[in-house]
């Protein structure tokens, strides 16, 4: 948290709140909930290790449709690389970035937004869910996840629940939904473009 400045990073990323728990606070539980391997719901249930805040401050806090996770990744990724992964390799190694399109299966979901039927090419069927599409770095030793979009179908006929009618269409929430709707290929130069200008080398 202190050497890759997180309170800052967060307060870039439109997370911030005007009052109640600090965002650094709600971040820190639930990154160490991974470490744990116990949820947010058990701590609450058996009492050991609770938060502070309620469990609806922290499903509030992750529903947000004003952070932007896309941009918070790719600038932490940035971060650890140029301070950490950089100078542990030899300059002359090629560094690259890895794209990877990955089934996302929601086979049990109704009421999700811009649930699509997507192919799956490995079963050769269709199913409920969407296609994940994720950026990473690599130095050929490290492996660094530097963003992530979730595609829905693009052809509303194979879209099973539609997006928010009532969006603002300046809001970051529009955006991510126009996003989700656009082709991969598309989407992968964006995520590329928002990882060069953080300061990203590959």
């Amino acid at each position: 948290f202190k050497r890759y400045r997180m309170g800052i990073l967060l307060k870039s990323c439109n997370a911030y709140k005007s009052k109640g728990f600090k965002v650094t606070v709600i971040f820190e539980y639930l990154l160490s909930l991974i470490f744990s391997n116990r949820s947010m719901y058990m701590n609450i249930l058996t009492k050991n290790y609770c938060p502070g805040f309620s469990k609806d401050t922290a499903y509030r806090f992750l529903n947000s449709a004003s952070i932007n996770w896309q941009k918070f990744t790719t600038i932490l990724a940035e971060q650890v690389t140029n301070q950490s992964l950089i100078d542990l390799t030899d300059a002359a190694r090629d560094n690259v970035f890895i794209i990877d399109d990955t089934l996302y299966e929601r086979n049990r979901s109704k009421k999700v937004e811009l649930l699509s039927k997507v192919y799956d090419h490995a079963r050769n069927r269709y199913c409920k869910g969407f296609r994940l599409l994720t950026l990473g770095w690599s130095d050929g030793n490290t492996f660094v996840p530097v963003s992530g979009s979730l595609l829905a179908s693009e052809n509303k006929k194979h879209q099973y629940q539609e997006s928010t009618p009532d969006l603002d269409k300046r809001s970051l929430a529009f955006k991510r939904r126009q996003q989700a709707q656009r082709k991969a290929t598309e989407v992968m130069m964006e995520l590329i473009d928002l990882a060069l200008t953080s300061g990203l080398k590959a």
